[in-house]
């Protein structure tokens, strides 16, 4: 089973070699560079990553649509989403591409030691409640080509990466949670500053409970 890691990137060029030397050894980088200035679509290819490019940036969904949807036309039975900030743990994504290659699940999602923001919290709060899902707004998630290619319409709602998450989820699929530790971030942080960060979380939530059914 041939497993591709979908890592989006703005400016990450401190970080995003590193990173994808890391990754290799379980998965195929892709590294979407985001409207990089930065040097990091260069970094990233001369260290063995397929690099697609956003000319201009259009935000950390988009980023990862462009991603997943490379990773289904490049071929792979599946993708796992990682962060390029060298926050996630890799030990992470070994058990999240053992999950998926075993066949154990269908869904794979990380579990940080806990949310960063109160916004964080409230989301996490539901998903649990609702879904099962331990830490729904984690950078790490895994998913089968097929349920990225039935669910296709969900990479273009602007929900944080959790609505493709979810709809798999509501779909019966089995669902594997693989517990993170978590380094110390370096650079900005990929939602922005708190008050934007913690908006747009709230506005993905508030989305998720509309879609919900009556």
């Amino acid at each position: 089973m041939r497993i591709a890691a979908v890592i989006p990137a703005l400016n990450e060029a401190e970080t995003i070699a590193s990173v994808i030397g890391d990754v290799r050894v379980f998965a195929h980088p892709i590294v979407v560079a985001d409207g990089c200035s930065d040097g990091t679509e260069e970094i990233a290819r001369n260290a063995g990553a397929t690099v697609l490019v956003h000319e201009v940036n259009r935000g950390y969904d988009a980023a990862l649509a462009t991603g997943l949807r490379g990773a289904v036309a490049e071929g792979f039975d599946g993708a796992v989403t990682f962060d390029a900030d060298g926050e996630l743990s890799i030990d992470g994504l070994s058990k999240a591409v053992d999950h998926m290659t075993q066949g154990e699940a269908a869904l794979v999602i990380g579990v940080r030691p806990e949310p960063a923001r109160f916004s964080e919290r409230l989301f996490v709060a539901y998903a649990r409640r609702r879904f099962g899902i331990q830490d729904i707004l984690c950078g790490l998630k895994g998913y089968r080509a097929a349920d990225i290619t039935r669910f296709d319409r969900y990479l273009d709602v602007p929900s944080i990466q959790t609505a493709l998450a979810i709809a798999i989820r509501r779909s019966g699929a089995s669902l594997a949670q693989v517990p993170l530790s978590i380094r110390p971030r370096t650079g900005r942080p990929r939602f922005g500053g708190i008050l934007r960060a913690n908006s747009r979380i709230l506005m993905a939530l508030v989305r998720t409970m509309l879609r919900e059914p009556g």
